[in-house]
């Protein structure tokens, strides 16, 4: 069997004396779509951080296609084939559409992906030389993972993309990831909207307060309403 294109064991994630993450251990397999769940501060977002390189990792293991990404810097880790979409989107808001995913490509060699970009979000080619900060945020959600898309990544890392999003633009939004990941592509999907994640992932982890506290296939880890009561402050 192939090496997952991610793997964590027991990592922990510290800021000073507030530990985000503790012991947390998770893998995505290659071309599988993977939901991380859980209420605010439950370390979702750290966990992101600490695979792309932009949080402290304490201890703990973290391997993506086939690397140790510990001691490797955001741009090293980006060149390797892994996207991070950061939570709040982060376009550059005075930069047009085509701009801002110019930039996505530069992150990777000035590799472009613009064709495939277009074609799996034709909204952004309406939009191309519209600047990013006129944008919707169906919009500017659409355009933050297209840029992480024109670095060409294999493994793609998603924080709350559904968050501030009405729900006729969340199914789009979702569509369209569903169409990404059709290609093959390993997916890590941080959420609070349980039921629009587990739709979308073959697989999912519940995180409360820094730890791992459920894991399974979504027929098996129970409804969204069981998870918000349980874990996800609902």
């Amino acid at each position: 069997m192939s090496e997952p294109a991610l793997q964590i064991s027991d990592l922990h994630v510290s800021y000073g004396r507030v530990r985000a993450v503790q012991g947390l251990t998770l893998e995505v397999r290659e071309g599988q779509v993977v939901a991380l769940l859980g209420p605010n501060g439950a370390g979702k977002s750290s966990t992101l951080r600490a695979i792309s390189g932009q949080a402290p990792i304490v201890s703990g293991a973290v391997r993506a296609l086939g690397q140790d990404l510990r001691a490797l810097k955001p741009d090293r880790i980006v060149s390797l084939g892994v996207a991070h979409v950061p939570e709040g989107r982060e376009v550059f808001a005075s930069l047009t559409a085509e701009e801002n995913l110019e930039m996505g490509g530069a992150a990777r060699g000035g590799h472009s992906q613009l064709e495939l970009v277009y074609e799996l979000f034709p909204r952004l080619l309406e939009r191309r030389a519209q600047r990013a900060g006129t944008l919707s945020g169906g919009e500017q959600q659409m355009l933050a993972i297209g840029r992480a898309l024109m670095s060409d990544p294999r493994l793609l890392l998603l924080d709350e993309p559904s968050m501030g999003l009405a729900p006729i633009v969340v199914k789009e939004v979702m569509e369209q990831l569903r169409q990404v990941a059709s290609r093959g592509m390993s997916v890590l999907l941080v959420e609070q909207n349980a039921a629009v994640a587990l739709e979308l992932a073959d697989y999912a982890y519940v995180m409360a307060t820094g730890e791992l506290r459920r894991e399974g296939v979504p027929d098996e880890i129970g409804g969204a309403d069981e998870l918000m009561a349980a874990y996800l402050g609902g």
